[in-house]
């Protein structure tokens, strides 16, 4: 009787009560959908009118990202404003910046901008930085490059220096990308305190330019002829052209440039034509002043597409991989003040619809671009910036 009842209290103490069950449960189900949601964080399932799609953060933690370079073997170089050049290698962003950037005078708008990898960097190591650089009169827009040894930047040599610098820290353009022929183009702005200039071409200011990959000047520019003219000088009457992509298939040029208080602008980009700005707007001046009464006049550019109220588009890229088959040849927009990616239709050279996404994430796009491996790469311009991913849902 005695080990009857020995056996039947270790059989009590080996078998846990109800209430011990009920807690060992509890706790695991909170674990599992704790884990579910930091994964769902992650990858955040979301709907277009076309395709379903999942939201991936890359990396955060960034201080107002602003442009993005993807480079042969699965590195990402990424601007911060405020002056960083960060790496982004394994998936993993690198916890220290890159030495050797160029300095910039980071105040407002101004400070690192856009990065660009040359055509050939496999064999020459190059990337290209645009950012404001200060100087005798003020600040303006230049470009340097240097050369990308795997952990830092060497060599730093300035290719372009926008002239006059000016006061103000708003308007600095600075978007930069290839040609097919090796070019590269600047977009810049033009400073917002002196907008006149734009239509100046004796003034970078309110300028798309092209210029060879060493800063000097491809002989067939539009105004290498015309006395008094600047000859990096592509197009001009632009106001603030923060989005620049060269659509596939093709030699098309088109850009994003900021309106004032509405008129934000999609454009295709022609060697010599003026896109209009101040003389022609579809915006009005802050608080409801008249910039001016004409939305057209001869010998100006008309927008692909316009926007009022103003959407602030930023960067921009044509899509053209295989993950996303039916945003095929789609445009894609990042927008600030919208807070959202805009995504266009196109019909040849005209836009037949529209859709916002990511509305309900309020984030500030600043960048978008396709990656290599067929997804689509946006910054967001926050002082805990990110890089976010849109990947189609496993």
């Amino acid at each position: 009787m005695k080990r009857r009842r020995q056996n039947k209290a270790l059989t009590q103490a080996a078998t846990p009560s109800a209430e011990a069950q009920w807690v060992v449960g509890t706790l695991a189900l909170i674990t599992l959908v704790f884990l579910l949601s930091a994964g769902l964080a992650q990858a955040k399932p979301m709907q277009s009118e076309l395709h379903k799609f999942s939201v991936v953060t890359v990396a955060s933690g960034l201080n107002h990202p602003w442009g993005m370079a993807f480079l042969p073997g699965g590195d990402m170089l990424v601007t911060e404003r405020n002056g960083g050049v960060r790496l982004i290698r394994d998936g993993k962003l690198v916890k220290q910046p890159l030495v050797g950037a160029p300095k910039a005078y980071a105040r407002g708008q101004g400070g690192l901008l856009d990065i660009a990898a040359h055509p050939k960097f496999a064999e020459n190591r190059y990337v290209y930085i645009s950012y404001a650089g200060s100087g005798e009169g003020g600040a303006g827009t230049e470009v340097a490059r240097a050369k990308f040894t795997g952990d830092a930047l060497e060599g730093l040599e300035v290719v372009f220096k926008a002239n006059p610098k000016t006061s103000g820290s708003a308007h600095y353009g600075g978007r930069l990308a290839f040609t097919p022929s090796g070019d590269l183009l600047v977009t810049l702005g033009d400073r917002y305190a002196r907008m006149k200039e734009a239509q100046d071409l004796n003034s970078h200011m309110g300028k798309v330019i092209r210029i060879r990959d060493d800063g000097s000047i491809p002989s067939d520019n539009p105004f290498t002829k015309r006395e008094g003219a600047k000859p990096e000088i592509y197009s001009y009457g632009h106001r603030n052209v923060q989005g620049l992509a060269l659509r596939p298939g093709s030699n098309q040029i088109w850009t994003g440039e900021f309106g004032p208080q509405g008129g934000d602008e999609i454009n295709i980009d022609k060697p010599g034509a003026n896109y209009g700005w101040p003389k022609i707007t579809y915006g009005e001046d802050y608080g409801g002043g008249v910039i001016s009464d004409k939305t057209a006049l001869p010998n100006m550019e008309q927008p692909v597409v316009y926007w009022r109220p103003s959407i602030s588009p930023s960067g921009m890229t044509f899509y053209d991989g295989d993950k996303f088959p039916k945003w095929k040849g789609n445009l894609f927009v990042g927008a600030l003040s919208g807070a959202h990616v805009r995504r266009l239709t196109l019909q040849g050279d005209k836009v037949t619809a529209q859709e916002a996404l990511l509305e309900d994430e309020g984030e500030r796009i600043r960048d978008v671009r396709q990656g290599p491996d067929g997804f689509i790469y946006l910054l967001t311009d926050e002082s805990n910036g990110k890089i976010l991913r849109l990947e189609p849902p496993q």
